[in-house]
């Protein structure tokens, strides 16, 4: 563990059980602050990540994210997030937590001991078109290295994100993102700055992802799945924003395309039924964008 730096301990802190609690959260905040600068420096790794899973989902493939702990748990997070603000399956952001669900909300610690349980979890998840993303903020676990080690066995692509430089995990996969944040306020605990770190990560990979497979038009959420009030009146506002009608209109034709939000905006854009709005986005496979593309050249024609 010496020569892991997320191990180490922080000289800013050593005395923390003697700060009072406004020094304890201007020491936290102060050492968060460095989070976003080390991100900024793996811009080009993650820009190269998400080109990998964008022809992944294009070509029927998934993107899926495995780690144990609190690694594990962000990316059960970040993936279950997807469906409802991109109206994406939840197959295609999957995220695989080391000792199953049961460890999102009690530690299974042993579990990510265990590199044999991460070649049993990518046998039960992945196929040779995913995108594998192994998390883990040591980049030692050996969960992780087990799932990364046998998802590129199968033909998957492999990325690895960690919070120490030059660790097995990132000599082990096809795209290291590394990020190298300094030991923790709490010596060891990764749930910190390791854990803000690997969040911010996330948030692109599956945000621009998402973006670029025609999920989001402008910065709209166009896909969104209008599942309680809150996200029903988003999808009218939506529809209103980008169409110009009021939100009667809005609403009277949204419950016309059944609530898909992307058929009720390109039949209101393109004085289309509801039939014709919806061959068209399922053409495209689901690409909004493309759908608006091929209808606008369309209309430059007549």
């Amino acid at each position: 563990m010496n020569n892991i730096v997320t191990e180490m301990r922080n000289t800013e802190s050593e005395n923390l059980h003697q700060n009072s609690v406004l020094e304890i959260i201007q020491l936290i905040n102060k050492e968060d602050k460095k989070v976003a600068h080390i991100v900024e420096n793996s811009l080009s790794q993650i820009e190269l990540a998400i080109h990998k899973m964008v022809e992944a989902i294009e070509n029927g493939g998934h993107v899926i994210y495995f780690g144990a702990g609190t690694s594990g748990r962000l990316g059960v997070l970040d993936a279950s997030e997807c469906p409802p603000t991109f109206g994406v399956s939840p197959d295609i952001f999957k995220g695989v937590i080391a000792g199953g669900d049961s460890a999102l909300q009690v530690a299974v610690e042993n579990a990510e001991d265990m590199k044999e349980l991460g070649v049993e979890d990518v046998k039960k998840h992945v196929n040779r078109n995913d995108v594998v993303v192994g998390i883990a903020s040591s980049g030692q676990t050996p969960y992780v290295l087990g799932v990364v080690d046998h998802a590129k066995e199968i033909g998957a692509f492999t990325v690895g994100i960690s919070c120490n430089s030059n660790s097995n995990l990132s000599k082990s996969v096809d795209i290291a993102i590394e990020l190298p944040v300094g030991p923790e306020v709490v010596t060891g605990s990764t749930r910190l700055k390791a854990g803000t770190a690997q969040k911010m990560v996330l948030n692109m990979l599956s945000t621009a992802t998402m973006i670029k497979t025609g999920k989001v038009y402008q910065n709209l959420m166009v896909n969104v799945q209008a599942t309680n009030n809150k996200l029903r009146k988003r999808a009218i506002s939506i529809i209103s924003e980008l169409t110009g009608v009021d939100e009667e209109k809005a609403k009277e034709v949204n419950e016309i395309a059944k609530g898909d939000t992307r058929v009720a905006i390109l039949m209101l854009m393109f004085t289309i039924d509801m039939e014709k709005a919806k061959l068209m986005i399922e053409k495209n496979n689901g690409n909004f964008v493309k759908a608006m593309d091929e209808l606008n050249k369309r209309k430059s024609f007549q």
